[in-house]
């Protein structure tokens, strides 16, 4: 996956969560929990729908990792990327 189709996804899951949001917006260095106004369990659940979209395992020590878009991003495309 490009890092571009991981941005959508992740701004479709957020916008799930947080309809409201101003996503277009959002600092790729913010706390998407404090830029978003959701509390843990919100976070809990993108975690959760992004696992199911992505299909891939995302263990809670890692979840520090989702606190930011361009950390998420980055994360999100370590493990969607075919290991050589």
């Amino acid at each position: 996956m490009t890092p571009e189709e991981i941005r959508a996804i992740l701004i479709e899951t957020l916008g799930a969560i947080a309809p409201e949001a101003d996503l277009s917006r959002l600092d790729p260095k913010a706390d998407l929990r404090e830029e978003l106004d959701i509390d843990s369990l919100d976070f809990l659940n993108a975690v959760i729908a992004l696992h199911e979209r992505l299909k891939v395992d995302i263990p809670e020590r890692d979840y520090r990792r989702l606190s930011t878009l361009g950390g998420a991003i980055e994360y999100l495309l370590e493990k969607t990327t075919p290991k050589a």
